[in-house]
């Protein structure tokens, strides 16, 4: 099985994001942003970085990227996909998750270890996490706040679509303490922290991140 790892001129976490994947023992795939082709992958990740250089908005542009119009057409016929920071920006701003994210509530950059809990563990990237779980992992965003409408957020909140929620203090004002959501089949997870840093707890705060790849073993397993 194989997962594609985008880069964007300006991604920084692609190597770590393709690392992960192999730590879950499937075959990491990179695709290019001036690149339609998927490559025959069985899911894809848009990994965290500074695509484009955060010019006019963060995602506003890389939305639009060749790799893109087809990320959004596999999404809609069901392969899973997973945003981490500016990947979850990139899909908000295509469409394929609801709200969007703005500048930290303190306007300040946040980079520090960040405990999750766990809210929904039937996503195709949380399967191989309990319920109420707590994990670490770090967080690394300057524009990291989750925004939505009320009625979007009501929407959310009562279908079960908030996928990871900050415990202790909220760190960059997202409304309801959200850190991460899902699209309503459950194949599209965005989050802002990043779990591809915390696979190996020699190199991180912890290996909880970990279970997000495994998952995409269970999910992909279960669509083969």
């Amino acid at each position: 099985m194989k997962i594609g790892v985008i880069t964007f001129p300006g991604t920084l976490d692609d190597v770590d994001a393709a690392r992960a994947v192999r730590y879950a023992d499937l075959e990491a795939v990179s695709l290019w942003h001036a690149d339609a082709d998927l490559r025959g992958v069985d899911a894809v990740i848009v990994p965290g970085g500074f695509s484009y250089g955060d010019y006019l908005r963060c995602g506003a542009i890389a939305r639009f990227a060749p790799v893109m119009s087809s990320v959004v057409e596999a999404a809609g016929k069901g392969m899973p996909v997973l945003g981490i920071c500016n990947g979850f920006q990139i899909l908000c701003e295509a469409g394929l998750l609801p709200g969007a994210l703005v500048r930290n509530q303190k306007l300040h950059f946040v980079c520090r270890d960040q405990w999750l809990r766990v809210e929904n563990n039937t996503t195709a990237w949380t399967t191989r996490y309990e319920t109420g779980a707590e994990i670490l992992v770090p967080l690394k965003s300057g524009e990291g706040g989750y925004v939505a409408d009320q009625s979007t957020l009501d929407e959310l909140e009562g279908e079960g679509r908030v996928v990871f929620r900050y415990t202790g203090s909220n760190p960059n004002g997202s409304r309801n303490d959200i850190a991460g959501v899902c699209s309503a089949n459950g194949r599209v997870v965005g989050l802002m922290p990043h779990p591809e840093h915390a696979i190996d707890a020699l190199t991180g705060p912890s290996d909880d991140g970990l279970g997000m790849f495994y998952s995409a073993v269970d999910a992909l397993a279960a669509l083969s």
